[in-house]
């Protein structure tokens, strides 16, 4: 007889602190409830299994019959019924039922019943899900890269599977620069891209102010790095003072006056 090794253990540890007498009591009712509980697997005594493809299938086209008629982005997500569950194939027609009438606008428990002499019944859920189009890396991406439209590519995935920010058309991406290094196959999120640099530290850029309604120009340098939008540190090279703008073009830094 095959005893499972936590009653096993049990066992040990019981009399380890008993006495010899409590311990061949209890090791008459050890092995009496093993005998019972424990059988051999029964993936051993199925010759003929049912084929969980088909039993899917047949509760997929039953819970289309509950709901109006899917659309393009939406699926049905099927149990999982779980591989271990093995059944005799059944020699009838399997019944697909609706174990309740009342259910949810998006999910549904579908009932299998084998009519056999050895009959057998099996819950199983479905549920519909949305599907969206995302952005996905079609090779590794090294940090600091400006993505151009050959490095992306669109699928098709449920839309519970996809990270916060997933991007649902790669032309969004397409001249932004990756932050972090992003996987070849992976998402890409607007969390792993930022807008490229307007100006670099060194670089020579024109100041803009409005002074009073008067817009002035001058010559200056970025002192930092600024992205588009983005404070930025520049000199004016006339006065020699350091103030800071918002880079507003590749070459503009504008200049707030207070």
């Amino acid at each position: 007889m095959q005893i499972a090794p936590n009653f096993r253990r049990i066992h040990r540890v019981y009399c380890a602190v008993n006495s010899a007498v409590n311990c061949a009591a209890y090791c008459a009712i050890y092995c009496a409830f093993a005998a019972l509980t424990f059988t051999a697997p029964a993936a051993a005594e199925i010759s003929n299994p049912q084929d969980i493809a088909a039993l899917e299938a047949l509760v997929k086209s039953e819970a289309a019959l509950q709901f109006p008629k899917l659309t393009d982005r939406q699926r049905f997500l099927v149990g999982p019924i779980e591989p271990h569950l093995q059944f005799e194939k059944c020699k009838r027609p399997i019944s697909p039922v609706v174990a309740s009438p009342q259910h949810m606008k998006d999910r549904v428990m579908i009932e299998l019943r084998c009519q056999d002499p050895k009959p057998w019944h099996l819950y199983v859920p479905v549920r519909i899900v949305g599907t969206s189009p995302v952005a996905v890396a079609v090779h590794a991406i090294v940090a600091g890269t400006v993505l151009k439209a050959s490095d992306l590519k669109v699928e098709e995935h449920d839309i519970s599977e996809l990270p916060i920010g997933f991007l649902d058309d790669p032309g969004i991406a397409v001249g932004l620069t990756a932050s972090r290094p992003i996987p070849g196959g992976a998402y890409v999120t607007n969390q792993q891209l930022v807008a490229p640099k307007a100006v670099q530290r060194g670089q020579s850029v024109t100041l803009l102010a409005d002074a009073g309604g008067i817009s002035v120009r001058m010559a200056g340098r970025a002192l930092s790095d600024g992205l588009m939008n983005q404070r930025v540190r520049v000199q004016n090279l006339s006065s020699g003072k350091i103030v800071e703008g918002i880079a507003r073009s590749e070459q503009v830094v504008e200049i707030i006056l207070q």
